[in-house]
């Protein structure tokens, strides 16, 4: 188990592939699914707030970091028209049902039961973005996924015990940005065409 301290490196870690992806944005070159960006700077707060609620300590920074950049990411989309990229109805339907998701938890507002309703949520938000890296990977910057999975590991490694409460949002951050990762970087849907 490493100090707790290493939260602290492990979100800055992540941060900093997440404001290189939002300069790239601002830049122009990479053009994040307003969908996704949106729904996961909402969602990961919520997971906040529930692991706030179930007595989770500097860990829950990890999970407000995914959630504070993405907003930003999301902004930055209406700065630079460059950076935007064409909503589709699949990403609105994927938007809705994790809306629906998120209703779901306002209604049980159970803590445990909100942080796997937020990680369902979040999932339906990345599908919009895991289908743009497939089909169009050039839209998309690899290594700040990657950041996002070592700052997430070092965060692991300082927990004590492992609950669903301190653990559960962020070792699905780590599979889903290790998924996007490898969708953007081996270019895996270019490959199949």
């Amino acid at each position: 188990m490493l100090d707790k301290n290493f939260v602290l490196v492990g979100t800055l870690i992540g941060s900093g592939g997440a404001v290189a992806y939002l300069g790239d944005t601002l830049r122009g070159r990479v053009k994040p699914n307003r969908v996704s960006f949106l729904l996961w700077s909402i969602v990961p707060m919520i997971a906040f707030a529930a692991q706030v609620q179930q007595g989770v300590g500097l860990e829950a920074l990890m999970t407000f970091s995914t959630g504070f950049l993405p907003l930003l990411t999301f902004a930055a989309t209406f700065i630079n028209r460059k950076a935007e990229w064409k909503v589709s109805r699949f990403d609105l339907a994927c938007g809705f049902l994790s809306l629906l998701g998120l209703a779901l938890w306002l209604i049980t507002k159970v803590g445990n039961l909100a942080i796997l309703l937020s990680i369902l949520a979040d999932a339906l938000a990345a599908l919009p973005t895991l289908v743009k890296a497939y089909r169009h990977p050039e839209t998309e910057l690899a290594w700040p996924w990657l950041a996002t999975c070592v700052g997430v590991v070092l965060t692991l490694l300082t927990l004590e015990s492992w609950t669903f409460a301190n653990s559960g949002f962020i070792v699905y951050i780590f599979l889903v940005d290790l998924l996007i990762y490898c969708v953007v970087r081996f270019r895996l849907g270019t490959r199949g065409r």
